[in-house]
């Protein structure tokens, strides 16, 4: 049995997030606490497998059990969140070591929330809770030397549980002239990538946004998918120009935003002249993506198991042996960066 904690202030959610737990059958709620300093302490009684704790709580919150939970007694933490678009606290506590974050459902009827935390419960079992605590990396505020004539024009990202670490590792290592367009694919509901762009583009020395429908993709900038639909790279045929299109089709893997639309529509309009790479999450979102664009010629990248607090989607790039090469997270933006020299 796993055993789980629930630190939440309202009686009511403690009670609805027991019965999806239970629901499960293999998990069993070894205690509750109504905020982050009861959490504390209860980790340390209880010794759970997996904290599941909200956001917002009186006095102490869950930024601060995360914070202290991860220096005095580590253990995976899932947070909950309603907070609003523009609050980047989600990912301080991402920051902090929490494994992963979960929109909070806002009524009893909210049963989209049941098998995404049953899942993720089952997933942070087991995991290193030292690729959670990662120290920060240092932002890179030098300009590189690169050729006039680049062998790639554009790098895709693929990313989920895990992901906003890894991406923000990946980012803040590049340097601050990079010459093409880096486009990501991070599973997360809209409303969180407004707030991960925000906090990214005060991170790093690249221009960050959501990617728009229409939109020209232009060197020097990261966008985002957009949460809301699958995201695809299309050549406008009047103009000739690279833009930001919405696909409808549905994929397997995941949607909203899909990583392997986004991979299968870069290996279209960029073919040989594109790098994948792949990092931390559940599953095997983009496998099918970056097959194509090996197939292509383009250069795929897989982040390595060690630094992976999920190793799914990597594994299954690996597994499928479509990985040219296989990376330390702290390792790929200076590998990336020398593929342009």
């Amino acid at each position: 049995m796993i055993k789980a904690l629930i630190v939440e202030d309202s009686g009511f959610m403690r009670i609805r997030i027991s019965d999806v737990l239970r629901s499960a059958g293999m998990v069993q709620v070894v205690g509750t606490a109504k905020n982050g300093d009861e959490g504390l302490k209860a980790i340390k009684l209880k010794k759970p497998d997996v904290v599941i704790t909200d956001m917002v709580m009186p006095e102490y919150d869950g930024l601060y059990l995360v914070k202290n939970a991860m220096k005095q007694s580590p253990v995976p933490i899932i947070v909950l969140s309603s907070l609003e678009r523009k609050s980047t606290q989600v990912f301080e506590a991402l920051a902090l070591g929490a494994f992963e974050f979960l929109d909070k459902p806002k009524s009893e009827r909210g049963l989209g929330f049941n098998k995404p935390l049953i899942d993720l419960v089952k997933a942070a079992v087991g995991v290193d809770v030292g690729t959670l605590k990662k120290a920060a990396p240092a932002r890179n505020d030098l300009e590189h030397t690169f050729n006039d004539l680049l062998n790639y024009e554009i790098v895709a990202v693929g990313a989920s549980t895990g992901g906003p670490g890894a991406i923000e590792t990946f980012l803040k290592g590049l340097p601050a002239n990079f010459p093409v367009p880096i486009v990501i694919a991070q599973h997360m509901p809209q409303r969180f990538i407004e707030s991960f762009a925000l906090r990214l583009n005060a991170l790093t020395n690249l221009n960050v946004k959501v990617a728009q429908v229409g939109e020209r993709l232009q060197p020097n900038y990261v966008y985002l998918c957009s949460g809301e639909f699958n995201t695809e790279i299309m050549t406008d045929k009047a103009s000739g120009h690279i833009l930001f299109g919405k696909k409808k089709r549905k994929f397997k893997e995941f949607n909203d935003p899909s990583v392997d639309c986004l991979f299968l529509s870069v290996a279209e309009v960029y073919k040989n002249k594109a790098i994948a790479v792949i990092m931390t999450g559940m599953g095997k979102d983009g496998m099918e993506g970056i097959c194509k664009i090996k197939e292509q010629g383009g250069l795929s990248i897989a982040q390595n198991e060690k630094s992976c607090v999920v190793y799914g989607m990597p594994k299954a790039v690996v597994d499928a042996k479509a990985a040219d090469y296989v990376v330390h997270i702290d390792e790929i933006p200076g590998f990336v960066t020398s593929c342009f020299s």
